[in-house]
């Protein structure tokens, strides 16, 4: 009996969907998932839009820029090749960034920005007479624009945190400080006693990001 070998897939053929995890090559059958229609969802589908309608309006010679800044530029696939970057995906990799953190559009392609360290340290939360406060210390002024990213309130004996939506801004730190209480807050609520706060910060340098930098802590009691 010979057996055929075939090349790693990724992606959808017919009703079965290749995906790579970290358990190798999975193969299973394809299944609608629900379209709920979350507000995070009709965001991310109004940003695609405005960024693919002012690409459709940019001037040849924005184009052209585009071009020119995209010939170096790669992404890396879910199969784990590194695959180039045309102008109009460069133009949206850019752009959806901007978008989803709430700045403007670029028309014309902004320089490669250097990251220098993120200087944003540890979580540390604070317990006062019920009264709970999240601050970052922030020994130096961060650059640009700092992100900061929190996952809802966990259980204090998970090791691994994946998810992490967008708070917003890091809050200028005040005597080393920076207090995002309210950005958390807004998002997931007063976090309870005992239940473990993971923060992640990335520096965000027109429409470029850094590597994230992760902490976390545990609410304690008053």
């Amino acid at each position: 009996m010979s057996i055929k070998l075939s090349a790693p897939q990724s992606g959808k053929t017919g009703t079965v969907v290749y995906a790579v995890t970290r358990y190798g090559l999975v193969e299973r059958q394809l299944v609608v998932p629900r379209n709920p229609q979350t507000p995070e969802q009709q965001e991310t589908r109004s940003n695609f839009a405005r960024v693919t309608g002012r690409w459709r309006i940019l001037t040849s010679a924005q184009r052209a820029a585009w071009r020119v800044s995209s010939a170096d530029s790669y992404t890396i696939s879910r199969m784990g090749r590194q695959v180039a970057l045309n102008a109009y995906n460069y133009y949206c990799r850019i752009n959806f960034s901007r978008l989803d953190l709430g700045l403007s559009l670029f028309d014309l392609p902004p320089a490669v920005p250097a990251f220098g360290p993120n200087e944003v340290q540890e979580l540390v939360i604070a317990n006062v007479g019920g009264s709970i406060t999240l601050k970052l210390r922030v020994p130096s002024l961060p650059t640009q624009y700092t992100v900061v990213q929190g996952a809802s309130p966990r259980s204090p004996g998970i090791s691994c945190v994946q998810h992490f939506p967008n708070l917003g801004f890091l809050p200028a730190p005040v005597d080393g400080w920076s207090d995002f209480t309210a950005l958390y807050v807004a998002r997931y609520g007063v976090p309870a006693v005992g239940k473990a706060v993971w923060i992640r910060t990335r520096q965000h340098i027109d429409g470029w990001t850094d590597l994230p930098k992760t902490t976390n802590d545990i609410v304690p009691a008053p």
